[in-house]
């Protein structure tokens, strides 16, 4: 199959990153001498046929942006048979030869599903703070997202000694702990709580009750937001410790701000792959960096769960403390 026309779209959260890399699959795909159209919106624009044709100018300054300039939104209507093939009548319309699909697991879960009924070649860029894409070793927007949240615990902690008082500050990560530990870890925090670790609330009070002995005078406890409530805990913690606990909650902080140059760097990389996947005719793929170089794997084997070394890392949170 000859590759002459592409369509490119976000969709699910929004990561820092994207943008760079819909700059670079528009402007690379355009020096191949291809045509590239915009799909706003992700899987809800092609169901909708909500195009644009892009050139090299379409993606002037954006590098440095947050979010993305092709918006995005949870499209419940892909998952039906009637909004597929409303979407494979776009791509036919619009004469599309493949997608190149920047996004998260659930993305690529539809990507995959797509090719599978419709035959249309998917290439996926891995952009998710959760850096929950497996075979591959960090996605687009992680590292803006761990360093995002890291500045408001660095600062935290300030005003936790100056008080002598327990934090507990909620990150996002529905289904992964994977923010929380790295910013636990590098924050040096005394606790973490994650969806793939049973909470201890007993053994964590214990901990903080001894350290006050000890006279340690603050305590900063990292919480997941899919794990538990910041709120909530600092409830229990108070009431099981009789010391005074504030909660914060990060939001959606973490998903916007610039990216990092790690982030972007990672995405202009990851969009020239992309590209080059579709053009070697290779349909249903997800790229992404491994041991420092960029590979190319099967979409089925990036939707797998990824393994996130939970217990190596929450252990050395506890031994650093």
């Amino acid at each position: 199959m000859v590759i002459k026309k592409i369509g490119v779209l976000t969709a699910g959260g929004d990561a820092p990153g994207m943008n760079a890399a819909i700059r670079s699959v528009v402007r690379y795909a355009l020096h191949k001498k291809l045509e590239v159209m915009g799909v706003f919106r992700g899987w809800w624009g092609l169901i909708n046929e909500e195009l644009k044709p892009f050139d090299h100018r379409s993606v002037s300054g954006i590098i440095n942006l947050g979010g993305t300039i092709l918006k995005t939104a949870r499209c419940p209507e892909f998952k039906t048979e009637e909004g597929q093939q409303r979407a494979y009548h776009t791509v036919k319309k619009n004469a599309l030869d493949g997608l190149v699909v920047i996004g998260g697991d659930g993305s690529f879960r539809g990507a995959h599903q797509f090719y599978k009924k419709y035959n249309v070649p998917c290439v996926g860029i891995p952009a998710s703070i959760d850096n929950d894409i497996n075979g591959i070793d960090e996605t687009i927007g992680a590292d803006t997202a761990i360093n995002t949240a890291l500045v408001a615990i660095d600062n935290i902690r300030d005003t936790a000694t100056s008080m002598e008082r327990i934090f507990v500050v909620e990150v996002m990560g529905r289904n992964s702990g994977y923010i929380a530990l790295q910013v636990a870890l590098a924050g040096g925090c005394e606790d973490v709580i994650i969806p793939e670790r049973e909470l201890n609330l007993e053994s964590m009070c214990h901990g903080i009750v001894e350290g006050n002995i000890r006279g340690k005078i603050s305590w900063i406890v990292v919480a997941a937001e899919g794990a538990a409530k910041a709120e909530d805990i600092a409830k229990k913690i108070t009431e099981m410790t009789s010391l005074e606990t504030r909660t914060v909650v990060l939001g959606h902080i973490q998903r916007g701000g610039r990216p990092t140059a790690f982030s972007r760097a990672l995405a202009l990389s990851l969009g020239q792959a992309a590209v080059d996947c579709l053009l070697r005719g290779e349909q249903t793929k997800a790229v992404g960096i491994k041991d420092s170089k960029i590979i190319a794997i099967d979409l089925e084997t990036a939707i797998q769960k990824k393994d996130l070394r939970v217990e190596h890392f929450y252990n050395l949170v506890k031994v650093l403390i």
